[in-house]
């Protein structure tokens, strides 16, 4: 499956954005988000599905609100995350935790319905003594990773996410101390589209659930893979689904438990439901035997993954009227920083790869595709200075809602102490 179809605005749209909201501005478009939520809604299931956001990978208020209403519950990397939907007024009963840092708090989410993946046999243990005869689920590391670069990937040997399997003795050992019930058992192993992968790995998943005798509900994780540039393929739900519904069913007439699935997706989600409008500030070069550079007013202040993993954007040149000819560019943000490149080589970010774009002048504007997910929230907001950028919403039709705020100086400036204060 090639990549999703973004939505992209015309020059009058992009400058009417510019003039209300400034540049840079992510835009999230609703109509595709919430075709996303759908396909993820009807991920094959033989007993019952719950569908969990991934909330890191945009956290945004009024976006949690949406796909809540929507009827999808939520996945929490963190107790802030916590905070953020409680406050966001969702029950607790629709919050799961699942943290490298279990927050001293926890036993209060407890009370109020939140559920919590035990992540590592200390965790575990912290749960059993704060809250005996609990009813928790454990995170299990079944020794399969899967991701496009070891940054993406959080199963296997060479990763710290969750219990690995061979613990499992300890796990019941706790938990019987304790009286906890698991009723719940995750596993995610990262990024990929590969049918053959996740197919195996829920099976070693059911292999682990058998040997938890009360276990009802096994969490198969999220990192469906979505395409952002035609080079790259997403995953087809339906496809890697079935085969997973017929292990679930294979597994109750064997033992005699039909299992609920949860998915937790969140780039599948959002990756292409969001963008970034940015202008060209400037257009400079390194003399024949080097480069062309298109300087953007954005960069790793806004979008990190590129310098980060050398992930692939897509880039739009807006212009009012369209060059006739075409460059290759390499395209660079603002920061101070040689690492702030938006076209490095596919998964290295060390290496320069230049795009063909229209020939670009300062003014244009850039529309950077695929920045719905770990874009706004994963960023290094306030480098240089930098304030965090305002986000809209697209209704469609040419109907936008500002849902966060440019950040002031004041703002960047109000927890910091003054010599003479």
């Amino acid at each position: 499956m090639s990549a999703i179809a973004q939505w992209i605005p015309d020059f009058e749209t992009a400058s009417g954005l510019a003039r209300e909201h400034g540049t840079p501005v992510f835009v999230y478009d609703g109509p595709t988000l919430k075709a996303q939520a759908e396909k993820a809604l009807a991920f094959p299931n033989a007993y019952g599905l719950t569908v969990r956001y991934a909330m890191k990978a945009a956290p945004n208020r009024y976006l949690l609100e949406q796909v809540h209403r929507w009827g999808l519950h939520f996945d929490a990397s963190s107790g802030w995350e916590i905070d953020r939907l409680l406050a966001a007024g969702i029950e607790g009963k629709k919050i799961s935790l699942s943290s490298q840092e279990l927050p001293l708090q926890f036993a209060h989410w407890l009370e109020q319905g939140v559920t919590v993946n035990a992540c590592s046999l200390d965790q575990l243990e912290r749960i059993g003594q704060a809250a005996p005869g609990s009813e928790i689920g454990v995170r299990i590391n079944p020794g399969l990773g899967s991701g496009g670069t070891n940054r993406t990937n959080v199963g296997g040997i060479g990763s710290s996410f969750g219990i690995w399997h061979e613990y499992i003795p300890q796990i019941l050992e706790i938990a019987k101390r304790h009286k906890l019930t698991i009723f719940r058992i995750h596993t995610h192993i990262g990024s990929g589209s590969d049918p053959a992968v996740w197919q195996r790995v829920a099976r070693m998943s059911l292999e682990t659930v058998a040997r938890f005798p009360d276990v009802r509900v096994l969490n198969l994780g999220g990192g469906y893979k979505v395409a952002r540039i035609p080079a790259e393929k997403s995953t087809d739900l339906q496809e890697i689904g079935a085969p997973v519904k017929s292990l679930f069913e294979d597994f109750a007439k064997q033992h005699g438990r039909e299992l609920k699935l949860e998915i937790e997706p969140g780039t599948f989600l959002v990756a292409n439901a969001g963008s970034l409008l940015s202008r060209i500030q400037d257009v400079v070069d390194t003399g024949a035997e080097g480069y062309r550079f298109i300087k953007l007013d954005s960069g790793m202040t806004e979008i990190l993954r590129p310098s980060l993993y050398g992930a692939q954007h897509p880039l739009h040149i807006i212009q009012e009227k369209p060059a006739a000819a075409e460059q290759d560019y390499i395209v660079v943000g603002h920061c101070c920083e040689s690492g702030d490149i938006l076209t490095p080589a596919p998964g290295d970010p060390e290496a320069l790869q230049p795009r063909r774009l229209p020939e670009s002048a300062i003014g244009d504007f850039c529309w950077i595709g695929g920045a719905g997910a770990y874009c706004s929230s994963m960023a290094s907001g306030n480098y240089n200075s930098f304030p965090l950028v305002a986000e809209v919403w697209h209704e469609g039709e040419g109907e936008f809602r500002l849902i966060r705020r440019r950040q002031t100086l004041e703002q960047i400036l109000q927890n910091e102490a003054s010599l003479e204060a």
